[in-house]
C-alpha cells in the first residue's frame, strides 16, 4: 500500500497504468481525466478511482496537487470483499458511471485525518500493521461509497439523472454482454436508431457504446481469469468470441498484457489466494 502526494501535471498527462487500485484526491486544480476510453471532467476536491490495469491520463488546465493512494488486491481486493465495504460497482467498476466522487469541506477534512493516519501507519509500522492499515482504508472506502451513492440518489429528480432509455440499456447489457455485442441489437431493443442511441452514450456515458459493451465483457474477463481456473479459451469463447486470438489482442489493448500473463503474474502475487473458484 502507498499514500503519495503529486503534484507534477506534466507526468499525469502521459498514459499509464499500473496493477495497483488507485484512489487520487485533487486538493487543487481542474481538468479531464480519462479512464480507458471515457472523459470525465474534475475539479479541487474530487476523488477519482481506477482499477489495476486500466488506462489513464489527466488533462489538467493548469496546476495540479493532490494525493495518491494505491493499493494491491493481495492488501484487500475489493471485487473479492465487496460485502464489506460495498465500493465495487460504486467506485470501481463501474462501466455506467464517472469514477468520481465530489467532496465537500467537511468531507475533505475527515478525508484528511484518514490520509494523516494511513500515512502515520505506514511510517511507524506498530502492533498488528497491516490489520490497522486496512481498517482506515475500508473506512475511506466505505465514506466514499457513501458519498457517491447520495450524489447519485441527489440527481434522480433533476436534469442531471440520466434518460430512463440509458436505464433500460443497463439492464440490458448486464442481462446479455456475454452473447450480443452488436450496438444495433441493443438500439433495435430499445425501439431506437443505432445513432440516437450512440449519441445518448456518448454525451451522458462519455463513452461509445461499443467501448462500453466491451468494457463490461473484458471486466468479467478479468474476474474469471483471476478467480477461475477456466482455459483462456473456454473463457473467450462464455464471453462470445468465437476467435480465442482475437480475444486476447482485445484484452491486451485493454489491460497491456495478455491473458495468460496476467493470470500468471497476478496469481503469483497473490500466491494463489485469488483463485477461490473451480
Amino acid at each position: 500500500m502507498k499514500v503519495e502526494a503529486f503534484a507534477d501535471a506534466e507526468a499525469l498527462a502521459a498514459p499509464q497504468r499500473s496493477n495497483y487500485f488507485t484512489v487520487f484526491w485533487v486538493q487543487t486544480g481542474r481538468g479531464t481525466f480519462w479512464a480507458d476510453l471515457g472523459d470525465y471532467d474534475f475539479g479541487a476536491g474530487s476523488l477519482l478511482f481506477l482499477v489495476p490495469y486500466q488506462c489513464f491520463r489527466f488533462q489538467p488546465d493548469g496546476p495540479l496537487r493532490g494525493v495518491c493512494i494505491q493499493f494491491h488486491a493481495n492488501f484487500f481486493c475489493i471485487e473479492t470483499y465487496h460485502e464489506q465495504v460495498g465500493c465495487n460497482g460504486v467506485l470501481f467498476n463501474d462501466v455506467y458511471g464517472a469514477p468520481r466522487v465530489v467532496l465537500g469541506p467537511a468531507d475533505e477534512r475527515e478525508l484528511a485525518g484518514l490520509v494523516d493516519a494511513l500515512r502515520r501507519e505506514l511510517s511507524e509500522q506498530g502492533l498488528a500493521h497491516p490489520e490497522v492499515l486496512l481498517a482506515y482504508l475500508k473506512i475511506l472506502l466505505v465514506k466514499a461509497t457513501r458519498l457517491k451513492l447520495e450524489q447519485q440518489a441527489g440527481t434522480a429528480n433533476t436534469a442531471a439523472r440520466l434518460p430512463v432509455v440509458l436505464d433500460e440499456l443497463r439492464q440490458l447489457v448486464e442481462a446479455h454482454f456475454r452473447d450480443e455485442h452488436r450496438p444495433a441489437w441493443y438500439a433495435d431493443h430499445l425501439h431506437l436508431t443505432p445513432k440516437a442511441l450512440a449519441k445518448l452514450t456518448k454525451k451522458h456515458l462519455r463513452k461509445t457504446l461499443t467501448e462500453l459493451i466491451r468494457e463490461r465483457v473484458l471486466r468479467q474477463a478479468k474476474w474469471d481469469l483471476l478467480h477461475t481456473l477456466k482455459p483462456v479459451k473456454q473463457i473467450a469463447a462464455e464471453l462470445g468470441f468465437q476467435d480465442e486470438l482475437y480475444f486476447s489482442r482485445l484484452f491486451k489493448q485493454s489491460a497491456g498484457c495478455a491473458p495468460t500473463f496476467f493470470r500468471e503474474y497476478e496469481t503469483a502475487i497473490r500466491g494463489g489466494k485469488n483463485l477461490s473458484m473451480t
